[in-house]
């Protein structure tokens, strides 16, 4: 296997002032893979009486190939904990940190000054230094991404009912952990969605990932109702729909957006009964992040017992064809960047388990990557120095 490495290199960073209406017409074209319609989306922004003039704020550009850790928001408000992590980015290859803003609780990690997201007393506060937090990274030159899991919030569900899953006897749905979700098609879930994002972007975020972007799961489905959601359409053209919802409603912001998607969708082309399609988030973000944990491969995959035990074959396949699938629809491959496993589920996962990870994204041609591990506790042996 050749070995291809790129040095993390010096960061520009960038200023960013705006003071002019945005005017502009965008079109975002969806197929419906089962049906062979073609679904079209327009928005035009219309011009405002006045510019509307917003504070300058810093960034860091995105480097040419990304090495993130995830950082939780429990480790980012404890200093000690998180200057362990962002000493790990100083001395090795790391070069952005993907952070919590709305982590599985649906709890946000700092105060915001959003007048609707204040009202349904979301945040927690726990990073009360936020800002000075981002300046730190910055000051070393370091990417940060935003993390905000949208669907499955269970403190949102409880405060709004009517914006959740129900069940079909109308009680909030739950899966098979007692989480709740948010319903799919809600268009206030999509709004207090953006609201959360454009703040986040003017603390000074650098990138906005998005998690759970996908229907639920690993619950009884036969009970779930999306009461939101027009029944005549799949679950790939309604996911769709958020999909360009959340693009126009950031389609101002000079950062980039990012989606994390099932390992599986680089490989089946099906919607996972998720509504996740691979070419379909393709026109609306930036980057996508499959998560290719080869723990969470089901056992046969491959050929293989235990597709744990095999992380180079498994995500060498699931890259390859996740660049396929994006050069057919004339797209950047090297907009894929891919969640590589650091944590030990089915096999044990040492420096050897992560760099053949890491490998496996280099030989299918891309250079971008980010590790997760829940502990954020991450394998150093497994990262190169600088």
């Amino acid at each position: 296997m050749s070995s291809r490495k790129k040095g993390k290199g010096k960061l520009k960073r960038k200023h960013f002032f705006v003071a002019v209406p945005i005017i502009g017409l965008f079109l975002f074209l969806g197929t419906n893979m089962r049906s062979g319609q073609h679904i079209v989306f327009e928005y035009l922004a219309e011009k405002s009486s006045k510019p509307v003039v917003q504070k300058e704020v810093l960034h860091v550009k995105t480097p040419e190939t990304v090495k993130a850790v995830y950082m939780t928001s429990w480790v980012g408000s404890t200093k000690n904990l998180r200057d362990k992590l962002v000493k790990v980015a100083e001395e090795t290859e790391i070069n952005s940190i993907v952070l919590d803003i709305k982590d599985y609780t649906g709890k946000i990690a700092f105060e915001m000054n959003n007048s609707v997201v204040r009202g349904y007393g979301s945040s927690e506060n726990r990073i009360k230094d936020i800002k000075e937090f981002i300046k730190e990274l910055h000051g070393k030159n370091i990417y940060v991404i935003g993390r905000i899991a949208v669907f499955q919030d269970p403190y949102l569900a409880a405060k709004k009912p009517e914006w959740a899953a129900k069940t079909k006897s109308g009680a909030v749905w739950k899966d098979y952990k007692g989480m709740a979700w948010l319903d799919t098609c809600s268009k206030e879930v999509w709004d207090y969605t953006i609201a959360i994002a454009r703040e986040a972007e003017a603390i000074g975020f650098d990138e906005l990932n998005f998690d759970y972007v996908r229907f639920p799961s690993d619950g009884n489905m036969k009970d779930l109702s999306n009461h939101h959601c027009n029944k005549e359409l799949t679950k790939a053209d309604l996911l769709e729909g958020f999909f360009y919802h959340l693009r126009k409603g950031l389609i101002d912001l000079k950062i980039p957006i990012s989606a994390d998607l099932f390992g599986m969708v680089a490989n089946n082309a099906d919607d996972l009964n998720i509504g996740q399609v691979l070419e379909r988030a393709d026109s609306y973000f930036d980057y996508l992040a499959p998560m290719v944990y080869p723990s969470h491969y089901p056992a046969g995959h491959l050929g293989f017992a235990n597709p744990a035990a095999r992380p180079y074959e498994v995500i060498k396949n699931a890259m390859d064809n996740g660049v396929k699938r994006l050069r057919a629809v004339s797209s950047d491959p090297n907009k894929l960047r891919p969640w590589l496993q650091d944590f030990s589920i089915g096999a044990t996962y040492d420096a050897e388990m992560v760099r053949k990870q890491k490998q496996a994204v280099y030989d299918a041609g891309l250079g971008s990557w980010m590790l997760w591990s829940p502990s954020n506790r991450y394998t150093e042996g497994a990262l190169d120095k600088e």
